[in-house]
């Protein structure tokens, strides 16, 4: 194999491996970096939001156009990576059409997408031994590519369910005391308490669906009743009242323990997505708000 073959080889392993590792970050790692597929999902999320000014409606495309995004940069990666494994074997390794390869990039791209994709050969067919048990190994890839992108799919609409009904709920007992004057903290004491701890255990789940997923951060609800970020401000104001001096302690610690969970909210979206800083809970969840569009 001449130089120039070995480092077509090294650089297609190289995309190989680095696909093969942001697929698992996203998919089976909680807590991985994903670097290529974050990377993705902010550039797609920017192009949108810019012209989306004003129009928080417009900016819903941005979660669904980044998801496939990533796939695809996915997919890209597998192609190239195996493209360039079989650059310097496409003459003497295949044959195609009874005839040897013609040993051009476009033949090795060829043969690498009909794999990935699980097609099948066509006119194309592996010659050295070799590469009859790596070709099955990169379909095998292929296959598992569509498999977890779908799982992804899946999973992410329940995670999305989980943020908009909080919002929405916080959106209610806004509007209530809006509409009555009475708030939760004015509530019995017990009733208040179980109140505050049942939005503190749905926003701490929210909190960690931030991390395990990221990509949902980019799907913006176009009606703001189930946009967390504007209802996180009322929140805040929840608990900073309910923790304030002359509450039952058992109401105050219940109002201390949303806040620290808002102030985690708070900092997860700022070192994880938008990436402004602040000096307080309420602050960084103004910026989060901005970001959204929702300021």
């Amino acid at each position: 194999m001449t130089a120039a073959g070995v480092l077509a080889t090294v650089v297609g392993l190289g995309a190989i491996g680095v696909a093969c590792r942001d697929i698992f970050d996203s998919l089976f790692h909680p807590e991985g970096r994903a670097r290529i597929g974050r990377t993705v999902s902010r550039a797609v999320w920017l192009m949108v939001r810019r012209p989306a000014r004003g129009r928080p409606g417009a900016l819903a495309l941005a979660g669904p156009l980044a998801m496939i995004a990533v796939i695809a940069t996915w997919a890209l990666l597998l192609v190239t990576g195996w493209a360039l494994v079989y650059l310097p074997h496409v003459d003497d390794g295949f044959r195609v059409a009874g005839r040897a390869g013609g040993g051009d990039l476009v033949d090795a791209l060829n043969i690498s997408l009909v794999t990935l994709t699980t097609l099948g050969f066509g006119d194309v067919t592996p010659e050295a031994a070799w590469l009859r048990l790596v070709n099955p190994l990169e379909a095998l890839l292929g296959f598992g590519l569509l498999s977890a992108s779908v799982s992804w799919l899946l999973l992410t609409y329940p995670v999305l369910s989980r943020r908009r009904s909080l919002a929405y709920e916080v959106s209610l007992l806004r509007r209530q005391q809006e509409e009555t004057g009475a708030s939760v903290v004015e509530l019995d004491p017990a009733v208040a308490e179980r109140v505050f701890a049942e939005l503190t255990s749905r926003l701490v789940a929210v909190e960690r669906d931030f991390v395990n997923f990221p990509i949902t951060y980019y799907f913006v609800e176009a009606d703001e009743r189930f946009s967390l970020a504007a209802a996180a401000p009322h929140l805040l104001d929840l608990a900073e009242r309910g923790s304030a001096q002359g509450r039952p302690e058992p109401v105050r610690l219940r109002a201390r323990l949303l806040g620290e969970a808002l102030g985690d909210l708070a900092a997860t979206t700022s070192s994880g997505f938008h990436g402004a800083r602040g000096d307080s809970t309420a602050e960084l969840l103004r910026h989060y708000a901005r970001d959204q569009l929702r300021g």
